[in-house]
């Protein structure tokens, strides 16, 4: 059977999830206090997003973000075998019915999302919306992890598409009459490379180098953006509230979509800090 080499992922998925967050909270003490894993690159980072904060509470959202990181570790393995049912109990949409608007207006999405929340659990949306579901991803160098995220991506029935074939195959589910709901996710920093696409505004109190492809994609699909604003009402239990940003962008600016993004993301993450991925080395590159 192809999937039984990960079958070790899957003893782990059928654990119920409240003993799961009993080896997520062993892991956190493995890699908060005796690893160590990037601590210094989350301190960075948090310093510069929150000048104003003192170092107390630095470390406090610093133990917090390491305590969500490790659960959200333990969450994504669980989608392996969590069933239709379960997924209501942890994901609530607050706005179901702006989807369900753009649908009947015969529109397809861009959702620009980030590392926010249990982005991995976006990949139940095709249990909530009419759109086919489509995620970017970058493939990983390591070949079993990368087979295994497509496995927890594509369950529920997302569509996973590498980022450089994006804008090809959305063009080709239109002309297939396909209505899409596309997850491309926007914060990950550019290449350092002088050619490289990138758009700088201020975020988080700093000059930020964005990736303009869900910018460009947008403006040429003419595709409705909305932002998937996520807060976590306790542990293992996620609600998206749909932000739009623009439901017709091909007549806005350019760029007009990353600032409303970059700004729309800002305000999420200062609502819970922790749920952002602060391990991320966000402002390598300097404007």
């Amino acid at each position: 059977m192809k999937n039984l080499k990960f079958l070790p992922f899957y003893v782990l998925s059928i654990i119920p999830l409240h003993l799961l967050y009993v080896l997520s909270d062993m892991m956190f003490i493995l890699i908060y206090y005796i690893i160590g894993y990037r601590k210094e690159v989350v301190k960075k980072n948090l310093t510069i997003a929150f000048p104003e904060k003192s170092e107390k509470e630095i470390r406090k959202i610093s133990r917090h973000f390491y305590l969500h990181f490790c659960d959200m570790m333990f969450e994504s393995i669980k989608t392996l075998t969590m069933g239709k049912r379960a997924v209501k109990k942890h994901i609530k949409i607050n706005n179901e019915e702006l989807i369900k608007q753009l649908y009947e207006k015969n529109k397809s999405i861009v959702m620009y999302s980030a590392h926010m929340g249990n982005w991995e659990w976006n990949a139940f949306f095709p249990n909530f919306f009419q759109h086919k579901v489509t995620a970017f991803y970058q493939p990983l160098s390591n070949k079993y992890f990368d087979e295994l995220m497509q496995l927890i991506r594509s369950r529920m029935g997302v569509l996973c598409v590498p980022s450089q074939k994006g804008y090809k195959t959305l063009m080709q589910l239109q002309q297939e009459n396909k209505l899409t709901l596309n997850l491309i996710i926007g914060d990950q920093s550019p290449s350092a490379h002088p050619k490289a696409s990138k758009y700088w505004t201020e975020f988080m109190h700093k000059k930020t180098a964005f990736l303009t492809g869900a910018d460009v994609i947008s403006h040429r699909s003419d595709y409705a953006v909305i932002y998937p604003q996520c807060t976590k009402i306790k542990r293992g239990v996620y609600e998206t509230k749909f932000v739009l940003l623009d439901e017709s962008p091909k007549a806005s600016d350019k760029f007009s979509l990353i600032e409303k993004y970059s700004k729309a993301l800002e305000e999420n993450i200062n609502q819970q800090p922790s749920l952002w991925l602060w391990s991320h080395n966000r402002w390598k590159l300097s404007a």
